[in-house]
């Protein structure tokens, strides 16, 4: 899908995600809609030992209440950065790519960054040197409403609706004991595919 996209923030988000990007020449992300709970915004799912695990990172309540994202905080009263390296590390050690990606993902969970949109844009930009694709990332300045515009994929990819994306079936941690399991973060991807992540999408 040539041309420009409209996405919302995410923290490591699915691989749907990466293969909406990877179509495109330029990426917009949504910075002056309203928080929204319970979707990829501060949330991701990866695969343990027990199934799927969501991973979500704490913003201060009260704080998300008709509030840009572009201003909701991190809330770091929670422990979530040890929870969710060691959910990372305890699902993907012995993945074949742990690690050449885990020390950057590490690097930025860590960096303590005030706001959830720096957070996740450290993130994208790592994926997207991970991927070695180079799209044009820049961020809205004004919101515009929801419209028919088949470029605008803001609420469309989310947890709260059924996917249509058919994702090519790779090798995971787990397989042997549940299958394929789609619909994960683009770091299951990456740690198990290593360079050949990109052809996946």
């Amino acid at each position: 899908m040539a041309g420009k996209i409209l996405l919302s923030t995410a923290y490591l988000p699915p691989v749907e995600y990466f293969a909406t990007i990877a179509g495109t020449d330029e990426v917009l992300i949504e910075k002056e809609e309203n928080y929204l709970k319970q979707t990829y915004r501060n949330r991701c799912c990866i695969l343990s030992a027990n199934g799927r695990q969501i991973l979500t990172v704490p913003v201060y309540k009260g704080s998300y209440h008709k509030t840009c994202i572009k201003d909701i905080r991190i809330d770091y009263s929670k422990r979530w950065q040890q929870v969710h390296l060691g959910a990372l590390t305890s699902s993907y050690n012995a993945s074949p790519y742990f690690l050449h990606y885990f020390e950057v993902i590490e690097k930025i969970i860590l960096k303590n960054h005030k706001y959830l949109l720096d957070l996740n844009t450290g993130l994208l930009n790592a994926v997207l040197k991970f991927l070695k694709l180079n799209i044009n990332i820049s961020y809205t300045t004004v919101f515009k409403p929801i419209d028919e515009d088949n470029n605008d994929f803001r609420y469309r990819i989310s947890p709260k609706i059924k996917s249509n994306y058919q994702a090519k079936k790779y090798l995971q941690v787990f397989d042997q004991k549940a299958g394929f399991v789609p619909g994960l973060s683009i770091a299951d991807l990456v740690f198990n595919t290593g360079p050949d992540a990109v052809s996946q999408l």
